[in-house]
């Protein structure tokens, strides 16, 4: 049996400061299996905290009562910098204060790193590859020297998750309905998932265009198999983000019932020996990210909605209305703003002040979207 509450202690970047990261290590450690879960990579993105917190009893529990079949990694605050970013009272969690960067955008090209280190070395056999392939990726963390306490987060992180079967990132949207974003070589297989969480929508995409967390080892094994042609290299890691509704949705009730269905999961793929109660019937399918339609505010306006979540809308139909806030009719003009596809609306802004260019609504839809091919897709 293993519960172990440890912590990471990060040089901070101004004199006389250390960042502390506590995480558990939970299970037989020579368990073959490994799942590693983190939350709040976007430090303002709480409910997946609050799921971890009911979540951890019930992992600590199954391994006092020798339940687990896999070694668990949890990192309940993946993100203790930006947990510090208030400014005024407000929290801005999302991005670095120091570069501006996205905390979930621009982590390292691990293919890149790599490739010549593995260079006429994969076998024929494909644990062997696997395997190798991981040792390669913990070599060049292990030889990286980290520039500043961001860094030594990131290394860290990856060094936690880069040999898990199972890397699931928790996240939240603005005001949304639960729902997915993960590899599409993953889906079918991720169905289960998505049922268990009650995703409204599972959305995938090969490349997001931003280096978010979640693509790292798709993209890793992806590349590597396309590199090295009849050589066997799975997706061995799989990976996705799991989108808890909205910022505001930090409630015990939400997060008691999200880790219950979590830990249904876990044992319905035999990480752990319990039953996991009834087995959800079968959700959403799967969409291209592609398909899915971000609506921006065409200028700087006050957002009334017409549409709420959930709602099926078609193409041309409003879903909002923008009240200018300057100009001849500052105030009396309403500006109708419309689907450009048929789909449902899953998530909005919170923030009803919208200035140009500011995504307000998410409607997935099943058909790739022209503009959105082959594009930058996160609304970021």
């Amino acid at each position: 049996m293993s519960f172990k509450r440890d912590q990471l202690l990060l040089a901070g970047d101004t004199p006389g400061s250390t960042i502390e990261l506590p995480f558990y290590r939970i299970g037989p450690p020579t368990a073959p299996e490994k799942v590693y879960l983190q939350a709040a990579l976007h430090a303002d993105e709480q409910p997946g905290t609050m799921l971890l917190h009911h979540l951890l009893p019930m992992l600590r529990q199954a391994d006092e009562q020798e339940l687990l079949r896999a070694r668990f990694v949890v990192v309940p605050m993946a993100n203790p910098m930006g947990m510090a970013n208030l400014v005024h009272r407000g929290h801005i969690g999302r991005y670095d204060l120091n570069t501006g960067v996205n905390y979930n955008r621009q982590w390292p090209d691990l293919f890149a790193m790599v490739r010549p280190q593995l260079a006429g070395r994969l076998s024929e056999n494909e644990a062997f590859n696997v395997n190798l392939i991981r040792r390669a990726v913990a070599q060049w963390i292990d030889t990286q020297q980290p520039r500043s306490a961001a860094e030594q987060l990131r290394l860290f992180l990856l060094r936690e998750a880069h040999d898990a079967e199972f890397v699931l990132d928790l996240h939240c949207d603005s005001d949304s309905l639960p729902y997915i974003y993960t590899s599409p070589e993953l889906m079918p297989e991720l169905q289960d998932l998505s049922d268990w969480m009650g995703a409204a929508a599972v959305m995938t995409a090969a490349d997001s265009g931003g280096g978010s967390f979640d693509e790292v080892l798709p993209l890793l094994y992806r590349r590597l198999a396309q590199a090295n042609p009849g050589k066997p290299v799975p997706l061995a890691s799989a990976t996705a983000t799991l989108e808890y509704r909205g910022q505001n949705d930090v409630f015990d009730q939400f997060g008691e019932q999200d880790a219950l269905r979590l830990f249904g999961f876990l044992c319905g793929r035999g990480l752990i020996d319990a039953d996991p109660g009834p087995v959800p019937a079968k959700g959403c399918e799967a969409t291209p990210f592609e398909a899915t339609e971000i609506i921006r505010a065409p200028r700087t306006g006050l957002v009334a909605y017409r549409v709420d979540l959930g709602q099926r809308v078609a193409k041309g139909q409003p879903v909002a209305d923008l009240i200018a806030m300057d100009g001849p009719e500052a105030f009396i003009a309403r500006t109708p703003i419309v689907a450009g596809t048929d789909g449902l609306v899953l998530t909005r802004a919170l923030r009803k002040y919208a200035t140009r260019g500011e995504g307000i609504m998410k409607i997935v839809g099943t058909a790739p979207l022209p503009q959105r091919k082959g594009g930058y897709l996160l609304e970021d």
